[in-house]
């Protein structure tokens, strides 16, 4: 999986491919639910669930398996330093215990979010 950030999408590289499959985004710039915004760090889950860091939209996305949109798991409401905001996301990590971890680099902090993804 690599974040193509300056096309705005998620591309999917199987081993021998000679061409990558969008996974996410793609659709241009923006904030739909369809479209990212210079995504950066982005992490894949047991059941093959696809988080992104929405850098340029301040938000993390989650992108089911063959889903033609994603959902907001956390941020999308403007930036700033409150724990549900971001400024510029860039970096995710997940722990076996269902905690997303949210580096976010505009307010020099990494936030915790427990998620379920049982």
């Amino acid at each position: 999986y690599v974040s193509d950030s300056n096309n705005n999408r998620v591309m999917k590289w199987t081993k021998g491919a000679k061409e990558g499959v969008i996974v996410a985004g793609g659709h241009g710039e923006g904030n739909t639910l369809q479209q990212l915004s210079h995504p950066q760090g982005l992490i894949v889950d047991h059941l093959g669930n696809i988080y992104v860091a929405d850098s340029g939209n301040d938000r993390i996305m989650r992108w089911s398996e063959g889903s033609r949109e994603g959902s907001i798991v956390v941020g999308g409401n403007g930036q700033g330093k409150q724990p549900d905001q971001f400024n510029y996301p860039d970096g995710l990590s997940l722990d076996q215990l269902g905690n997303l971890y949210v580096v976010d680099w505009g307010n020099n902090r990494v936030q915790r979010f427990v998620l379920d993804i049982d």
